[in-house]
């Protein structure tokens, strides 16, 4: 009789994986990996950002690398991951060097150039902290149904960028830490005032890196509901 599998940790669930490249419109070459649905076309896409590189952000950052390893299975979806201008992982390194944020509206062009010669349905961008910010500032030139917002420290997205979300038709969603480093909830009401439909999740006892198995289920909790509500709860046990 086989067990089943508790989903925790570095557990990897069935999916199809590619290792895939995307081409920049300055000429870059960026690595990354599209996980899709092992049976079945996917509901949803989720595009990621990955954190700041300069403090060890990459595709890997551990909330992407469940999402990739876990939600194909889970939620039927499709999970983009890649690493933005000069970042390395184990995949590999992505061409170019760090941009600050401004260089890097191009490789979220060339992400979401991909999707679209995909055919990848219903994207949904999912940035967590610095990843926030490319979604904030380059998100609403896409064609996108939200934005998912993890950890966002708002250091780089002006005041005027963050309101320019303000009656767009797509979801803007943001969530909170209680114990955010940079962005704790009260600060965080403030900011996202001058979105009237932006929905902020509140996480008591959450910190900006989502460290340990329950922030990490909460996170994919919030951004499946998002998504695709439908597949809520997610289980915590895997049958092979």
């Amino acid at each position: 009789m086989i067990m089943p599998i508790e989903i925790r940790g570095s557990v990897v669930l069935p999916a199809r994986r590619e290792d895939i490249e995307l081409h920049t419109s300055d000429g870059l070459t960026l690595v990354g990996e599209l996980a899709l649905p092992e049976v079945g076309e996917p509901v949803a896409t989720l595009v990621t950002l990955h954190p700041l590189p300069t403090a060890g952000g990459f595709m890997d950052s551990h909330i992407l690398r469940k999402a990739a390893a876990r939600l194909p299975a889970l939620a039927q979806l499709a999970v983009l991951r890649f690493n933005t201008r000069g970042t390395k992982s184990p995949r590999g390194q992505s061409q170019g060097s760090f941009g600050h944020g401004n260089d890097e509206r191009a490789d979220l062009a060339a992400a979401m150039d991909f999707v679209t010669q995909r055919g990848l349905p219903h994207p949904w961008l999912v940035g967590w902290s610095f990843g926030t910010e490319l979604a904030l500032k380059y998100g609403r030139e896409h064609a996108i149904d939200g934005a998912i917002l993890l950890s966002p420290p708002l250091h780089r997205a002006s005041a005027e960028e963050v309101a320019a979300w303000a009656g767009q038709p797509r979801s803007l969603i943001a969530v909170i830490p209680e114990l955010d480093d940079y962005l704790r909830p009260a600060e965080a009401r403030e900011r996202f005032a001058s979105v009237p439909q932006a929905k902020l999740v509140e996480v008591t006892g959450g910190k900006h890196l989502w460290v340990g198995e329950s922030q990490t289920k909460r996170v994919l909790d919030e951004i499946v509901a998002a998504v695709n509500p439908s597949a809520l709860p997610l289980p915590e046990l895997w049958n092979e």
